[in-house]
């Protein structure tokens, strides 16, 4: 495991980590079983027999379960080289004839937090005709006052002037997320997860935010030999 780039140093105060190899196989069962969630894997370890014997019984938190995928992103990709180095010894990578296809994984940014240009000018044009809108309240407003001695009800003015200063901000907010795709040169913004795109997917769901995951499968035996996440929707 060491060799691999696993830390397995136990720290010099407190109870000892958990080996890799245990951390492994959970990660592992997570990825056949599609169970990503850390937490989830959490309770699984406690509930689910296939679970409990890979781990002896023993019970990593969510958190020990996800700092282990976080801090051994690259020792995990070695094992994915090593299992590929096996099938291929075990002549079950004939690698003749592969078939490359893409599949959109949804990322964890909202597509309200995802920002085009388009979307951007959309947003700020909405925005201009209802900071007119307030504003023009605001002006009949004065108007009555002069011509009547009229004054509206303090609420209604308090409610408006809110609404305003609530749009000046967002103007600013998203002007500054357009600032900053001029800087540079990004053509889309997505601030839970930078990384994350929106693209087109089915006529179910049509636009998803996340990422364009490439995998070249092996003929025969339906192996997966590589795969490359990208965040353009045509990579390949």
């Amino acid at each position: 495991m060491a060799t691999l780039g696993f830390n397995t140093q136990a720290a010099a105060t407190g109870r000892p980590g958990y080996h890799p190899g245990l951390m492994l196989r959970i990660y592992l069962y997570g990825y056949l079983n599609q169970a990503q969630s850390s937490r989830r894997l959490e309770r699984e370890c406690g509930r689910n027999l296939e679970l409990i014997w890979l781990t002896g019984r023993l019970k990593p938190d969510f958190k020990t379960i996800a700092d282990f995928r976080k801090d051994n992103g690259s020792a995990i990709r070695k094992v994915c080289q090593q299992f590929v180095a096996l099938c291929r010894n075990m002549n079950l990578l004939d690698g003749d004839v592969v078939a490359i296809d893409g599949s959109r994984f949804k990322a964890v940014n909202a597509k309200a937090k995802n920002y085009t240009r388009g979307k951007l000018r959309q947003k700020l044009g909405k925005i201009d005709k209802a900071i007119e809108r307030y504003l023009g309240e605001l002006d009949r407003a004065d108007e009555v006052l002069e011509q009547t001695g009229t004054v509206l009800p303090e609420a209604r003015m308090e409610r408006t002037l809110r609404k305003l200063d609530h749009l000046q901000k967002e103007a600013v907010r998203y002007r500054s997320i357009e600032q900053r795709m001029d800087q540079t040169g990004e053509t889309q913004v997505s601030l839970s997860d930078p990384d994350a795109r929106s693209m087109a997917t089915t006529a179910r769901m049509p636009r998803i935010v996340g990422y364009n995951v490439q995998t070249v499968v092996e003929a025969d035996h339906h192996l997966i030999v590589a795969h490359e996440v990208v965040m353009s929707q045509g990579e390949v």
